[in-house]
């Protein structure tokens, strides 16, 4: 099984898929000035600053497969234009699934082999 960390995720208008690859993370890391463990802990006990969350989400939509100046749309309406702690759950879990694995994906579990049905 391949552990892409993607999450499906319902935010602002509708349901969009957020990933945070490598590159996403380097550039949330370089956008941030610190990595990105160190931005989950900002987010996780409250010490984040505006840009920890903005980028996390922006990013995640971007390697999510969003077009970058459509993430940037969604993300100047539905975060900018918000109360910053509106989004904090949705880059708390981004950022986590970025740097852990999403929830569902378990570590090194096998691909289910095909079983033949039972008549």
């Amino acid at each position: 099984m391949s552990r892409d960390a993607r999450l499906e995720l319902t935010f602002g208008d509708g349901d969009y898929s957020f990933r945070l690859g490598w590159g996403e993370l380097a550039e949330l890391q370089e956008k941030c000035d610190a990595g990105p463990y160190v931005v989950l802990q900002r987010l996780m006990d409250s010490t984040w600053k505006l840009n920890d969350i903005s980028h996390t989400i922006r990013l995640g939509l971007i390697g999510g497969g969003m077009v970058p100046v459509d993430a940037l749309k969604l993300v100047r309406c539905y975060v900018e234009d918000r109360p910053p702690a509106e989004n904090l759950l949705y880059a708390q879990a981004i950022l986590t699934a970025g740097v852990m694995g999403a929830e569902d994906e378990t570590p090194g579990e096998p691909e289910a082999a095909d079983e033949p049905e039972k008549n």
